[in-house]
């Protein structure tokens, strides 16, 4: 069994999923003002409803960003708590990935680029696509001169293939001729565990030392002014 649990989506959302990536339990309650309140009652709601204990989780997932900064940080805390606390391995999945594979679930779309709104004129921004007919799981397309997808953009730049682009930064993005945007695609814990899951079983977690997060922007704490932008 897997929990799984996302604070980046202005959202709190938890799930408990089996190891084909059922659902047994899946609470979200939208907006990012009572996280910090309502995550671990939540996560006991989720346990509860599914008859369990932590003592039966496999792994702990979550959403390992880039995205905001005090979501990360949340969730986070959380996972590297109970990871200590119960001795469970932790599985961060990346929250461009999970825009994508939401993409996939809810238009078909198989290849793609994820874009999630920076702030401070910039976009988090990823390439993803399904690259194994059997799995249906949507993974990263590296370019030749770099060893992640993932990156910063600025506002208004234009991607260098006219590919679909998903989530709330692609609006934000210059588009080539009848490039499509779809804007409203919000992960929850569901999509976030399923990806977990299939990276678990795959290559295994880590424990709460080096479940990190990813940012993306050094000092993301900072205001545009303190970092010298325009």
């Amino acid at each position: 069994m897997f929990l799984s649990m996302d604070t980046v989506f202005d959202q709190c959302s938890v799930a408990i999923l089996d190891s084909n990536g059922q659902v047994l339990s899946s609470h979200t309650e939208t907006g990012k003002r009572q996280q910090t309140q309502q995550i671990l009652p939540m996560i006991d709601a989720a346990l509860s409803e599914a008859q369990l204990k932590l003592a039966d989780i496999q792994a702990l997932i979550f959403n390992r960003g880039p995205g905001a900064f005090s979501g990360i940080r949340i969730n986070t805390a959380v996972v590297q708590a109970l990871s200590v606390a119960h001795d469970i391995p932790c599985v961060g999945v990346s929250s461009l990935q999970a825009i994508a594979q939401c993409a996939y679930l809810q238009y078909g779309l198989s290849d793609v680029y994820s874009a999630l709104d920076a702030r401070m004129q910039q976009v988090y921004f990823g390439h993803y696509a399904i690259k194994d007919a059997d799995r249906l799981i949507m993974q990263p397309v590296f370019d030749n001169d770099n060893d992640s997808t993932e990156q910063l953009l600025d506002y208004d730049v234009q991607t260098m293939l006219n590919l679909p682009i998903v989530g709330n930064g692609s609006v934000l993005l210059a588009r080539q001729d009848e490039q499509v945007c779809h804007e409203d695609v919000w992960p929850d814990a569901v999509v976030i565990g399923q990806l977990g899951i299939v990276q678990f079983m795959t290559s295994g977690g880590t424990d709460a030392a080096n479940a990190l997060p990813k940012y993306l922007r050094n000092q993301a704490w900072k205001t545009l002014k303190e970092q010298g932008k325009a």
